[in-house]
């Protein structure tokens, strides 16, 4: 294909891509399926690998880009972005209404409500229909440049469709669904990491990340609500209308608004709203209740804070004060450890509620919450409630302090908290409240790669008592899987021929699989090559250990917490009777020979036809060589694969060598 087809084709694709992100993000109304849509987008990647400079800013592919910010620049808004005054009854609300009639006086006034939503609000500037800046309201006068994270959001448009006007600002706001809070902090939860205390400030946390990626991964969404600045189109008569046209423009706008001609209305209306929030996956704090009519808006004006023609009605906080019978502790999935506070019943929100988060050791010290203590809890949406101070006046002295346990309160194994993390976890490596998602990652492909050990068939076995550790795997019968729910004389041996090969994987594998914390594909590596044996692993001191790359004290303190358990040295036994190869035959451990690659940083991207993105990082791993996720000027080589992404433009960006696969298998070689 020639360039002038190629740009056409590519200002085509992007179109299209545009439409059906519209018709998915902002119409929940999509007509391709998701194989389709994916096929447009990897043939955008593909032309736009073969012309980098006919990339455009505003083409699907460049949502995520570019280098970490080292800050945030101010930006100054085109017009005051103002704060609303808030009311909270019923009678507050109908003051609000005479006071606008009385400035308006003989004139019939509409009024608008939207829901209010708790999140960060944002000022979007297009020219020509493409999206130019984004910046956080700041002080309303000034806020900050965050176009490269708002950029990310897959509900904004990058380019406005043709039927909106050339230049405009429009206001909204960035906000964080509960569903994608809840896994957010499940995340951080995994990884030791605070957690967010609601949607709002996970939301504005991660608008304001200097990496762009760490904000596309956060899931954020987005509503548009207001125009600022117009140009080069009719202005709308009513705000209703600006709504509607800002959808007709390609904007996601809240589908929940309503028209109302009197207040008496209005408020029956937010009264039931107040009963009602929890039903939106999002959310809201209140409703807000605008004039109609744009020129009435107008002719009222603004206070130095607010606007005379909108106003916040707040909803009653979904708070109550009860008290605390005992503190127990959960176990997860990943061993972390969590206090939840059992309480005297209470209704919140018209829910009864019993129990509450107490998150972890650091947030009862910090609210010092005792068994005994009268508290005040709030309910957010349908998470599990939290406590959100103790009314410390109310205390007898025969509250009693809590500690978390030293054993794990499931199967008595020691409980570790590593520097710098704020969750304290079990360390069993056959703890039952972890075991099926130990069992899983045990067999997963980048570990023992046990084939067809699902997570439907781990739960039968788990639940059934067939395998209380990974080397229970080993000791399974044909007799023992033939009963089991979808499993038939053939499929019982398929699985039981694929635990038997995995007794012999590399040691590496083996490491990998323990699950050992913070000790990924690629510390298992770097840990197999250093020591040649388990045992040998086992036995190294603290400083053979941190000469390992990757291993830092973190990891050193994961590693030694470990390896002295009785569970894990019970489990190694168990694993060594049963055949599985605990070293690296010598042939494989070679030297300096074996790693033709030492030193070198290789990224790779596309689909490689001769092996998968695993074998292939492996591969370079084995050879002494780091595969890495992105390029840089200290990056040594780019293989390109079939449908390479952004990084094959951003290697001849920087000049760094691409590799055809032939090449790269060379290298190899």
């Amino acid at each position: 294909m020639d360039e002038a087809a190629a740009r056409e084709r590519m200002a085509r694709l992007r179109e299209e891509i545009a439409y059906h992100d519209y018709r998915y993000y902002v119409l929940d109304d999509p007509v391709i399926t998701d194989a389709e849509y994916d096929e447009l987008v990897r043939e955008l990647q593909r032309l736009e690998a073969a012309f980098p400079h006919l990339v455009t800013p505003d083409s699907p592919t460049q949502r995520v880009g570019g280098r970490p910010l080292e800050s945030f620049v101010p930006v100054r808004h085109p017009v005051p972005l103002l704060s609303l005054a808030n009311v909270f009854s019923e009678e507050e609300l109908a003051d609000f209404a005479r006071r606008v009639e009385g400035l308006l006086p003989g004139e019939t006034v509409e009024w608008v409500v939207e829901p209010k939503y708790d999140g960060l609000s944002v000022a979007l500037t297009y020219e020509d229909r493409v999206l130019t800046r984004g910046a956080t309201r700041g002080d309303g006068e000034t806020g900050e440049d965050v176009t490269q994270n708002l950029r990310t959001i897959r509900s904004l448009p990058l380019r406005l469709r043709p039927s909106a006007p050339p230049r405009l600002t429009v206001r909204g706001e960035v906000f964080m669904p509960r569903g994608a809070f809840e896994r957010l902090n499940e995340e951080r939860a995994a990884a030791g990491e605070p957690l967010f205390a609601n949607p709002r400030n996970a939301a504005a946390g991660s608008v304001r990340q200097l990496d762009a990626r760490v904000t596309a991964r956060r899931r954020l969404d987005c509503f548009v609500y207001e125009i600022l600045t117009l140009e080069g189109s009719e202005p709308p008569r009513t705000q209703a209308e600006a709504l509607e046209l800002l959808l007709e423009w390609g904007f996601r706008v809240n589908p929940h608004r309503w028209v109302f001609s009197r207040i008496e209305e209005v408020a029956r209306h937010c009264a039931a709203w107040a009963e009602r929030r929890w039903e939106l996956p999002y959310d809201v704090d209140g409703m807000v209740i605008k004039v109609n009519s744009l020129d009435q808006q107008r002719r009222l004006g603004a206070t130095a804070r607010s606007p005379r023609w909108a106003v916040a009605y707040k909803f009653p906080a979904q708070q109550a004060k009860t008290r605390i019978r005992d503190i127990i502790v959960s176990v997860g999935r990943t061993g972390a450890l969590t206090p939840v506070a059992v309480l005297e019943p209470v209704e919140v929100g018209g829910v009864t509620v019993s129990r509450a988060s107490l998150h972890n050791e650091d947030y009862i010290r910090a609210k010092d919450v005792r068994i005994g203590d009268l508290v005040v809890i709030q309910r957010a949406g349908e998470v599990i409630p939290e406590v959100v101070r103790v009314v410390g006046e109310a205390r007898t002295g025969r509250e009693r302090p809590f500690s978390l346990p030293a054993r794990c309160p499931v199967c008595g194994a020691e409980v570790v908290r590593l520097p710098g993390e704020a969750v304290s976890r079990c360390t069993g490596v056959a703890c039952p409240a972890q075991l099926r998602e130990k069992i899983r990652h045990y067999a997963s492909r980048t570990a023992m790669d046990i084939e067809g050990l699902g997570p439907a068939l781990i739960e039968q076995l788990v639940a059934r008592g067939l395998v209380r550790d990974a080397a229970d795997l080993y000791a399974l019968r044909r007799e023992d899987l033939v009963p089991l729910e979808r499993m038939g004389e053939k499929s019982a041996d398929n699985v039981l021929a694929a635990i038997a090969a995995s007794k012999d994987r590399p040691l590496h594998r083996l490491i990998y699989a323990l699950g050992i914390r913070f000790v990924g594909e690629r510390g298992a590596r770097l840990l197999a090559e250093r020591f040649p044996s388990l045992d040998a692993l086992r036995r190294a001191s603290d400083e053979e250990l941190l000469a390992v790359p990757e291993v830092g004290e973190k990891t050193l303190a994961s590693i030694r917490a470990f390896f002295r358990q009785e569970q894990t040295e019970r489990l190694l036994e168990k694993l060594r009777a049963a055949g599985v190869r605990m070293e690296e035959p010598r042939a494989a451990r070679g030297g300096p020979a074996a790693q033709p690659l030492a030193g070198l940083t290789i990224v790779l991207t596309g689909t490689l036809r001769s092996m998968t993105r695993q074998e292939a990082e492996a591969a370079i791993a084995a050879r002494g060589g780091r595969p890495s996720g992105s390029v840089s000027r200290r990056t040594d080589y780019v293989v390109v694969g079939e449908n390479p992404g952004s990084k094959a433009v951003r290697a001849r960006e920087l000049g760094v060598p691409v590799l055809s696969e032939e090449e790269f298998l060379v290298l190899l070689e």
